[in-house]
């Protein structure tokens, strides 16, 4: 693993760089890559959390969000996202967000949400991660980008850009989406990648986005299998400012619908490093 001394290297100087409403699919799903698209490269590694420190996060870099937020965080989700131990700590060399089932400040249901929102905010890059998802009927793991400007400038006006979603119980496959004007919730352009005799909960996977001006490339390990323009959009293009990074593992809400008696808890999603580049 890479040492967090370069977390915040750029260009010789040290810097402190520092939603999901999708329920139907707007564009085709599908598990083949296209070969015709073009892939960019990114070298410039402008930050990185390889989660080599036991214990809290490195509050330089990650916020908690916490509570209910407004009906579930827009998507009548049932867990309360808290900062404690028991839903989120680096332990091992990685980041666990833990789904909990207990009775906590009125909900049913506990877990973690973090952001760099305020942190770390860019436009255009690579952006990645090493992930292991859980598993189960009702759970619902993200790894996503949100607007910097989302707070007056109201979703979906300021963009969403959802790297990795995952249903706990559709093992095999994620989805990859953009949310803007005339194309959120339901509407959202999306596609899906569904592995072949292997299974996302089993191992680690990295999931990512090359993202610039004229383009979004979606990954899944080295394979390219979604990229979106402003041409496949049927409203405005909104990613062109800067967006943060969001993690959490949501419990039940629109697209997992709730979990049932064969979802067991606790469920953990186990994050190796998040890593963002420049080209």
């Amino acid at each position: 693993m890479m040492s967090k001394t370069i977390k915040y290297i750029i260009k010789g100087k040290t810097f402190l760089f520092m939603s999901f409403l999708l329920v139907t699919l707007f564009v085709i799903s599908s598990c083949d890559t296209d070969e015709t698209q073009t892939v960019a490269t990114f070298t410039n590694l402008v930050m990185s959390d390889e989660f080599d420190t036991d214990g809290a996060l490195d509050s330089e870099l990650w916020n908690h969000e916490i509570g209910t937020g407004v009906n579930g965080w827009g998507n009548n989700e049932l867990q309360y996202y808290t900062d404690r131990t028991e839903n989120v700590k680096v332990e091992n060399g990685y980041l666990l967000i833990t789904a909990n089932r207990e009775d906590f400040n009125g909900s049913l249901y506990t877990s973690a949400r973090i952001t760099t929102q305020g942190l770390f905010e860019q436009a255009y890059g690579r952006f990645e991660a090493r992930i292991k998802v859980p598993s189960g009927k009702g759970i619902w793991p993200a790894f996503w980008l949100l607007g910097n400007d989302c707070e007056t400038n109201i979703w979906p006006q300021c963009g969403e850009i959802d790297i990795m979603e995952f249903l706990g119980d559709n093992p095999t496959t994620i989805f990859g989406s953009v949310h803007g004007p005339g194309y959120s919730a339901g509407q959202a352009v999306t596609k899906s990648y569904t592995l072949e005799n292997d299974r996302y909960d089993t191992g680690f996977h990295v999931f990512g986005i090359e993202w610039s001006p004229e383009s979004i490339n979606y990954y899944v390990d080295d394979a390219l299998y979604q990229t979106i323009t402003p041409a496949d959009v049927p409203g405005e293009w909104v990613f062109d400012s800067k967006f943060y990074i969001i993690l959490n593992v949501a419990v039940g809400g629109n697209f997992p619908g709730a979990p049932n008696d064969e979802t067991t808890f606790p469920q953990s999603m186990l994050v190796d490093y998040v890593r963002v580049y420049q080209q």
